[in-house]
């Protein structure tokens, strides 16, 4: 069995960003539109009317200022509320495939790592932009790899499942090196009408370079395990797909995007992952007082610092759970990925865990140490 290290990560950040007033300001304009188009039913007590939203709501409720987006001004108009994003023809490179282009190059860069070392391509995000051909082979061909590539789909936890099926690749043999990549392009399965859920989301693309240690050009992070975790649970669907064309469904077509139950989900997923962090610890020898930096998922900045809590027995500081909530919201697969990139800044020897969890439910856990 080979040693499998993570030598290279890589960050596509869109230059597009959206602040909190701004979006605030869109969404109230389309709530003031919707309310006085149905003046009548809502006089009547026929309808409720739209709630404003705030800033101040948004920030309580998730800790997100910001979030950087493939397409700010159809998300901002009201009368769309929606990116807008160009169609491209079969022989263009496909939006999600040039992001994960563009992360790739910089996490082979650090890695020190050319198209040629790279035997496998594993493209994990919680929407794929088509069905086949897979994002993963285009995203191959790009950049001039051979070998295998596949796409994957755990929803908020991708990444880690991800992760865990390259290490899996090199422990056995069956690789030198894979590319893991994370391009989420979440503003497009988001309904930013709705006031619940309408912050939420950014875009993003992450990369990572999982090698063989002895073939390793840089130090960087051995993996000393990882594990996963499953669990059915209808509080956070999406329901598009290709069936819907033959339901000859009409009206609300709420579920075809993104639709939480977020207390429920708030109460059942922090003690799930809060456990199922230390367990796998525990299975490593290892105590989460040990730990030097946990890489969470960001989703929701009250989640990251209650799991924390929770594994330390006290309140974890900003080095030990670091946050980049405020600045990307929550990115799905690439959050955790976006914490381990910009703060893997770890002395030799000490240890961090990258973590994701989410629809699913799902979780996976990847524990890795400095070389």
């Amino acid at each position: 069995m080979h040693q499998a290290v993570i030598t290279g990560t890589g960050l596509y950040t869109p230059p597009q960003v959206i602040s909190n007033e701004e979006l605030v300001a869109s969404f109230n304009e389309y709530v003031r539109l919707q309310n006085a188009a149905n003046a009548e039913r809502i006089a009547a007590g026929e309808l409720e009317p739209m709630a404003e939203s705030s800033v101040e709501f948004i920030e309580k409720a998730s800790g997100i200022k910001q979030r950087h987006v493939v397409d700010k001004a159809g998300i901002l108009d009201p009368e769309r509320m929606c990116p807008q994003i160009a169609p491209r023809g079969n022989e263009e490179l496909s939006v999600m495939a040039e992001m994960a282009v563009a992360a790739a190059r910089e996490a082979l860069a650090r890695a020190g790592r050319t198209a040629a070392d790279i035997d496998g391509v594993i493209c994990a995000a919680s929407n794929m932009q088509r069905a086949y051909p897979a994002m993963s082979v285009e995203i191959q061909q790009a950049l001039g790899i051979q070998g295998w590539a596949f796409d994957m789909n755990v929803a908020c936890s991708s990444a880690t499942f991800g992760l865990e099926q390259a290490a899996n690749a090199i422990r056995t043999g069956s690789a030198r090196a894979v590319l893991m990549l994370n391009p989420e392009i979440c503003s497009a399965h988001l309904e930013w009408r709705d006031r619940d859920c309408h912050f939420i989301f950014g875009d993003v693309c992450t990369a990572v370079v999982v090698e063989r240690a002895e073939l390793a050009q840089v130090k960087g992070y051995e993996i000393l395990g990882t594990r996963l975790a499953t669990v059915f649970s209808n509080n956070i669907r999406n329901n598009a797909g290709f069936l819907n064309r033959a339901e000859d469904k009409t009206g609300d077509l709420r579920d075809k995007l993104f639709v939480q139950e977020g207390r429920k989900v708030f109460k059942e997923v922090c003690p799930m992952v809060a456990e199922h962090i230390a367990s796998h610890l525990g299975q490593l020898g290892l105590a989460p007082a040990a730990v030097r930096r946990f890489w969470l998922h960001q989703a929701n900045l009250s989640m990251n610092l209650l799991i924390a809590k929770r594994l330390l027995e006290r309140d974890p500081t900003a080095e030990e759970a670091p946050v980049i909530l405020d600045r990307y919201a929550n990115t799905s697969s690439a959050g955790s990925i976006i914490a381990f990139h910009l703060h893997g800044d770890l002395p030799p020897g000490e240890v961090g865990v990258i973590s994701s969890f989410g629809a699913g439910y799902s979780v996976g856990s990847v524990v890795v140490r400095k070389q």
